[in-house]
């Protein structure tokens, strides 16, 4: 037996993205973005409203960064959610990040994420909101990499949103292995 509730939003998971971006005056504004995700091998697509700051700010400078949340940061990556850039000026400080300029995109990486995607605005459209940025680079935090030089999850500690109790749930648990498992059945 199952359930029907209709048209909803709900998709498991959903990304807690963090996006950033600098304003026409080297000022940086946050954002955190559920609705995106990989779009092709070196691209990213997220649904931003034109109304938001952070949207703008892209728009006028053509650049914007893209950070997983951590369960080590939930509560600024909520904080920024929840709060307007339009209507609080010094939204990223409050949140408590810090800036550093990407050595590849004119956009801020935030010292506390860990983990960023470094990004050149592609397009945006208008009716849908959706904006589509290359991937110029990646960067991490060498505390969350293994003894490889991966990234590891277990390190980032990265959250999604569960969009039907609002809450945020932290990824980590190994269930399997990727191109593998499936094998079996071959």
């Amino acid at each position: 037996m199952r359930k029907n509730f209709g048209v909803k939003t709900w998709l498991y998971p959903m990304p807690v993205f963090i996006v950033a971006a600098y304003d026409e005056n080297g000022n940086p504004n946050v954002m955190n973005a559920a609705w995106g995700g990989v779009y092709t091998d070196d691209m990213v697509g997220i649904c931003l409203a034109e109304g938001h700051k952070t949207t703008r700010n892209i728009l006028a400078t053509g650049a914007f960064t893209v950070s997983m949340g951590t369960a080590d940061t939930v509560v600024a990556c909520d904080y920024v959610g929840i709060v307007s850039g339009n209507k609080e000026a010094d939204k990223f400080s409050k949140a408590g990040f810090h800036a550093v300029r990407s050595e590849f995109v004119n956009a801020p990486v935030i010292e506390e994420l860990p983990m960023t995607l470094e990004c050149e605005l592609v397009s945006y459209d208008k009716e849908t909101n959706h904006m589509v940025g290359r991937i110029v680079n990646v960067s991490a935090s060498e505390d969350i990499l293994d003894e490889d030089g991966k990234i590891c999850p277990s390190k980032l500690r990265p959250i999604t949103f569960d969009p039907v109790n609002h809450e945020y749930l932290v990824v980590g648990e190994k269930v399997g292995n990727a191109f593998s498992d499936g094998k079996v059945l071959k």
